[in-house]
């Protein structure tokens, strides 16, 4: 399917398209009763397959041995459970009068749920950074916020977290990391036959998600809580998400390098310290929130979109800073726009 491009070239993932086009239908056609019930079913399935496909990814060994660079990865993690999280406490002054409750619960879970795998890898690869390090941050970064995310929802929203309970916990674990631990107790057995069809595999992803989001959206137009959102509200959320975004970007881009990283990591450092997973917060969101996931998960869908395209930009001029410094030997850079936003969202 071909990319449409804005005219600056600042990317539109297709997906994001699917995506949008899923509300649309839950908006006009919404499953109601016995329909209602097989799409929860369904949506319930389709999020244990993903962790289970998760958990048969995820290389134990790579993990393991990416752990030499630990004050990376303790960077990373730090900006992604600790930073981003008190940036969405900070940002509670703002309701009622910026953010209704509920779009702010959504925006504090964005601020909860792990950086993205592969768009880190393609913004850092692109930007010409530490691109080892970019992946076992994201592969460390998913694994943490299996259990971190539901313990940071619990410590943090708590009572307003729409359908969030402790009962929610008892589901992660039986939704999320059971299927997980059994992806990577099986993983030596079918791992390769995972590995063969990874292309095929990836629309599982894809379609898992897209129906989590059917599913969300569908309860939401049932209930009626999208009559709590106007145009107004949602162009505040996206001017508080362009902030939030601009200051994650500062703080890693600056704040490695006053801890002493060489540029290769700082590079690896901002792209996967500052941008959030659209394909772990979705499923987690629809365990935590129930019949709100639909606004819970509005603001991280935003700010995904909003991330690959910022990001997309840096990348390139990060790339040509590089090929400034060292004309020499800097290799021709691939169009950042293209480039990272061709794998950006395959899994993040």
């Amino acid at each position: 399917m071909k990319r449409l491009q804005w005219p600056s070239r600042l990317p539109i993932d297709p997906y994001i398209l699917a995506l949008l086009a899923t509300v649309a239908v839950a908006a006009l056609l919404p499953a109601r009763g016995t329909a209602a019930d097989v799409a929860s079913g369904a949506s319930t399935a389709a999020v244990a397959l993903l962790f289970f496909l998760y958990g048969v990814r995820l290389s134990t060994r790579e993990a393991l041995d990416g752990l030499r660079h630990w004050r990376l990865h303790v960077t990373i993690l730090a900006s992604t459970f600790v930073v981003f999280p008190l940036l969405g406490l900070a940002a509670g002054g703002l309701v009622p009068y910026v953010l209704t409750p509920a779009l702010y619960s959504g925006f504090l879970f964005l601020t909860l749920v792990p950086s993205t795998v592969q768009s880190s890898i393609a913004f850092t690869s692109v930007a010409r950074g530490n691109v080892p390090a970019a992946i076992c941050a994201g592969s460390f970064s998913s694994l943490a916020g299996i259990v971190l995310t539901p313990l940071l929802a619990a410590a943090l929203l708590g009572g307003t977290g729409g359908g969030f309970s402790a009962d929610s916990l008892v589901r992660i674990v039986l939704q999320l990391l059971v299927p997980f631990l059994a992806g990577q107790l099986l993983r030596r057995w079918i791992g390769r036959f995972v590995g063969r069809h990874k292309k095929v595999l990836g629309q599982v992803d894809r379609v898992s998600i897209l129906l989590v989001v059917y599913t969300a959206f569908s309860e939401g137009m049932v209930q009626g809580i999208w009559h709590q959102v106007t145009p107004l509200r949602l162009a505040a959320l996206l001017g508080v998400e362009a902030v939030l975004l601009a200051v994650m970007l500062a703080l890693t881009w600056y704040g490695s390098k006053r801890l002493g990283f060489d540029r290769a990591d700082r590079i690896a450092i901002q792209f996967a310290g500052s941008k959030k997973s659209l394909a772990s917060g979705l499923p987690m969101a629809s365990v935590l929130f129930g019949a709100q996931a639909s606004l819970a998960v509005l603001p991280l869908m935003l700010f995904h979109q909003m991330q690959l395209m910022v990001c997309a930009v840096i990348a390139g001029r990060r790339a040509r800073d590089t090929d400034a410094a060292d004309p020499v030997t800097a290799r021709p850079a691939p169009t950042a726009e293209r480039t990272a936003a061709g794998t950006a969202t395959r899994s993040g």
